[in-house]
């Protein structure tokens, strides 16, 4: 057995049953191995972002690793904006970047880079193995890594995997569990009891069904605000499901929901910071003279919150949300509009991947009430996140439906994974918001002190706006193999979605919709 086949025989042993893969020459063995391992479904994409992408995506909704095969510090390179997302997410990760075989590198060959410099900006636990005989124990260590919630990079010479004499490892604890801190919990109890605001900051697996509805019965039991993170790595909601506000993205609304706390209970999430700086305000969004407590972490919240509402809310039931639907649209389409055709035609237990940006502010209170689903957002910030999410989570719950809603700038960023959907016969409905700008940035363009931003200069609009020429995603997606069609109004979009949603396989929905600035 040589080091590929230990690699993959010891991933699999390891529950990590996919790989998300753009190869190169120095994983061609690697490749070969996939042969020999039938429990190891490989994925290929066409970019290494959308690789990553779709890793995470599938760590998500699977609750394990995936894996991620790349070629070099250059692959690594490309593959970084989504590795930060997942990093953020705190979702299990094994990276394997392939390099020059040991014996090659002396001679600094076109492809050679300082991978582990790369790899050490979005991975907890980075290793080159340098032994074949070490390879399946160092595979084993990464896969340890990942299940604490991180990226864990596995570098991988060339000469290390084609060499034989490798045995897979054996097999390890596929969980880990961490206990909860009484004392914390006993910490966060004093301060609900203590009469002062208190306001109650979830994320995690908090935000999965069993930390909701322990959340709401402490803010029910205790009068305390709950919010959750801005962009949560996945959050459970819908009829049925307690119902938690999240925290907004501009820093002055944000600090309008936290005003007058005087304790800050974190149940799984990082304590809250403005996005960006701005001239003049704050980056730091706890209120002055606010306590700070760290109830547990990002997957220990749920049982830390179930203790704490034992604690300080025995009795109490936890309030869930009616079924309700909007009408579906009429009329000429806006972003709004889109929000009450999705809220209107979900169906139950749909994964919905958002990265609508801008144009997706309508989307919590339309989907409210809709039937119980689960919602993906973009954690880390890092744009291009939408279509490649969806293809991991997707494989990760073939018997789900998966609503990819896409801002169009972002879009065109990892544009390729329309074609792993194809290729893969993924249940995914991808509706893109085209309204031919980068509107988030009009409207920062405004927020860090800009008179003009209402109408920018020639230059400045030449930088926002990615009207002209108009992208066409109807032909995009067909040409890489998913059906598409272009809509313009309410009723348009609620057929278009009715048949996606009745149809297996891939589907695009490109929505034209009005800029928010015209």
């Amino acid at each position: 057995m040589n080091g590929a086949q230990a690699l993959l025989a010891t991933l699999v042993d390891g529950g990590v049953e996919v790989c998300f893969a753009n190869p190169g020459t120095s994983e061609m063995h690697f490749v070969a191995a996939l042969d020999t391992v039938p429990q190891m479904r490989g994925v290929l994409t066409l970019f290494e972002g959308v690789a990553a992408g779709a890793a995470d995506g599938y760590a998500r909704i699977a609750g394990r690793p995936a894996a991620v095969l790349l070629h070099l510090g250059p692959g690594l390179g490309n593959a970084i904006a989504n590795l930060h997302n997942a990093r953020r997410a705190k979702v299990p990760l094994v990276v394997v970047v392939g390099d020059h075989a040991t014996y090659h590198k002396q001679y600094d060959a076109p492809l050679e880079s300082d991978i582990e410099a790369l790899a050490g900006n979005v991975s907890g636990w980075v290793k080159r193995s340098m032994a074949t005989a070490e390879l399946a124990a160092d595979a084993a260590e990464a896969i340890a890594a990942a299940r604490t919630g991180q990226v864990a990079t596995l570098i991988l010479p060339a000469d290390v995997s084609w060499t034989d004499g490798a045995a897979p490892a054996p097999r390890g604890s596929l969980s880990a569990v961490e206990s909860v801190d009484v004392d914390a919990v006993s910490a966060a109890a004093q301060a609900l009891r203590s009469g002062a605001p208190t306001v109650l900051f979830t994320g995690g697996d908090a935000n999965r069904l069993a930390g909701l509805t322990a959340a709401a019965r402490i803010a029910a039991g205790t009068g305390a605000r709950w919010l959750s993170e801005t962009f949560p790595a996945r959050l459970e909601r819908g009829a049925g499901i307690p119902a938690v506000e999240r925290l907004a993205y501009f820093a002055e609304a944000a600090e309008a929901q936290l005003a007058g706390a005087r304790h800050l209970i974190l149940a799984g999430a990082s304590s809250p910071v403005s996005f960006f700086a701005y001239p003049g305000k704050r980056s730091d969004l706890v209120p002055e003279g606010c306590e700070v407590h760290v109830l547990a972490g990002h997957t220990g919240a749920a049982a830390a919150l179930s203790a704490l509402a034992d604690e300080v809310a025995a009795g109490t039931g936890a309030p869930v949300p009616p079924a309700a639907r909007p009408d579906p649209p009429t009329g000429a389409l806006t972003a709004m509009k889109v929000a009450d055709a999705v809220g209107a035609l979900l169906p139950e237990r749909t994964i919905i991947v958002d990265e609508s940006n801008t144009s997706g502010v309508g989307l919590p209170a339309a989907t409210a009430g809709a039937p119980a689903h689960d919602v993906l957002t973009l954690t880390g910030g890092a744009i291009g996140y939408g279509m490649p999410t969806a293809v991991g989570a997707a494989i990760a719950a073939p018997d789900r439906p998966v609503l990819c809603l896409q801002a169009d700038g972002s879009a065109m960023y990892t544009v390729s994974a329309l074609w792993s959907q194809a290729r893969e016969n993924l249940d995914v409905t991808t509706v893109i918001y085209n309204n031919g700008a980068y509107d988030i940035l009009r409207v920062e363009l405004q927020r860090v002190g800009v008179e003009t931003a209402a109408s920018p200069g020639p230059k400045a609009g030449d930088l926002l706006d990615i009207g002209r020429p108009t992208l066409d995603f109807v032909s995009l997606a067909e040409g890489m193999g998913v059906p598409a069609q272009r809509v313009t109004t309410g009723e348009e979009l609620s057929a278009a979605l009715q048949q996606a949603f009745a149809e297996p396989g891939p589907h695009l929905i490109e929505a034209m919709v009005p800029s928010l600035f015209g």
